[in-house]
């Protein structure tokens, strides 16, 4: 019996060109955003804006071939078809809105994971609860003290951590092979 890593073992029946393929696209993205930041997040806010449209289409679409949960089905198909039409049509306001309602998002979700960390360590949660608490709270705040400043560095930070992660994909790719 050949002895697996625990990574093999957690990517069998995954096609390991799959891995390779997710990994020189997140490379390739990530490249994009490093060298050019406001034309990439421009696109790729555009095709957020398509994807939004396009499923809207098909939630709404749903309610005709599955009834059920039909008003969930209607509140998302109507709300993905405004929103994809609003990206599609206002390209330059939502490559700056919509990093800037994600940075606002992440930064109140430090905030909660910071608060919950540190009340998690007054009930024996142990220093590292606490040291992920304060720094969530740390994160939290700077996201959300200067949202723009946030915004703008986004796209390199989401390009670096792309780039790394597609590198260790393609790493992967090859180990699984």
């Amino acid at each position: 019996m050949v002895n697996e890593s625990s990574a093999q073992k957690s990517a069998k029946g995954y096609p390991w060109w799959l891995v390779l393929l997710q990994g020189i696209f997140a490379v390739i993205l990530g490249l994009l955003l490093l060298s050019s930041p406001a034309i990439t997040t421009l696109v790729l806010i555009q095709f957020i804006g398509i994807y939004w449209l396009i499923a809207g289409v098909f939630n709404l679409v749903g309610i005709f071939l599955d009834p059920t949960d039909w008003g969930w089905k209607l509140f998302a198909g109507i709300l993905g078809v405004i929103a994809g039409l609003l990206v599609i049509q206002h390209p330059l306001w939502s490559t700056v809105l919509i990093p800037a309602t994600l940075i606002i998002i992440l930064g109140i979700t430090a905030l909660v994971f910071g608060i919950v960390s540190l009340i998690a360590v007054f009930r024996g949660g142990g220093w590292s609860a606490g040291i992920m608490g304060v720094l969530g709270i740390l994160i939290g705040l700077a996201l959300l003290s200067a949202p723009l400043i946030s915004t703008t560095a986004l796209p390199m930070v989401v390009g670096a951590l792309a780039l790394v992660g597609g590198l260790a994909a393609i790493v992967q790719a090859f180990r699984m092979r």
